[in-house]
């Protein structure tokens, strides 16, 4: 009976042995295959051929920045087109480099604008960067602002989401000072309220004890289905107001 039960237990433990290297396998592949084409189109300049442009019979308001802004789906508003630019693990840099390729031949009304998060989890791989990283997000967001301006966007700027519990796998690689300088950078934004700039403060609107509100997360960076649910039937009444 004993035997029987360590023949179990090791079948058990070399299933989930198999199942962990698979999962792993399809992770590093992902990882692989993300950091080559990012070699190939560094700020994902072709990244949108093909898809749809302006239907010259609607409002346009555009979805721009990383893989949280990819990932929003439309709100239900009439007279509006959304249009997404958002391109999953780009950092502000890679955002505000691809600008003028994807923001001003759609001659966008409105502009979602979520990105922050790709350049401020690098913090602990490079903690001597921290004020260098924060501070060009913080500039690289500004600029961007700017130029959405200058296009004549009225830029809906939202605070950077929260982040969620960071699994065991991920936590050698991370550190409480990511979600310091989250917080530091929606500060920032907070200030740049102004002609053409409404804050959308998504971190207070996710957050749950100082971090994202589980009921919301799909992983501990980014949303499921509720949260952009719950941004959404914000972001509809902001719309509304606009003039």
């Amino acid at each position: 009976m004993i035997k029987q039960v360590l023949v179990g237990l090791m079948v058990i433990g070399l299933l989930a042995s198999l199942v962990a290297n698979i999962l792993l396998f399809l992770q590093g592949r992902q990882y692989y295959l993300d950091l080559n084409q990012t070699r190939l189109d560094p700020l994902g300049l072709n990244y949108f051929a093909g898809e749809p442009t302006p239907n010259g019979t609607q409002a346009v308001a555009v979805f721009l920045g990383d893989s949280r802004a990819a990932s929003w789906p439309a709100p239900p508003v009439a007279g509006w087109q959304f249009i997404n630019r958002g391109i999953g693990a780009q950092t502000t840099a890679q955002v505000l480099g691809r600008f003028e390729a994807h923001i001003p031949p759609l001659q966008p009304q409105i502009v979602i604008l979520q990105a922050g998060i790709n350049d401020l989890k690098t913090i602990p791989l490079f903690p001597e960067r921290q004020a260098e990283i924060t501070a060009s997000t913080q500039a690289n967001l500004s600029e961007l602002v700017e130029r959405l301006r200058g296009v004549g966007a009225t830029v809906i700027l939202t605070t950077i989401f929260p982040v969620g519990e960071v699994p065991l796998q991920r936590r050698p690689f991370w550190s409480g000072e990511v979600a310091l300088a989250v917080n530091e950078v929606n500060e920032h934004l907070r200030s740049l309220a102004g002609p053409q700039v409404i804050i959308f403060d998504a971190y207070t609107i996710l957050e749950r004890g100082g971090q994202l509100n589980p009921a919301y997360a799909d992983d501990e960076l980014h949303l499921n289905a509720a949260g952009y649910e719950v941004l959404n039937d914000e972001l509809v009444r902001v719309l509304q107001e606009i003039p």
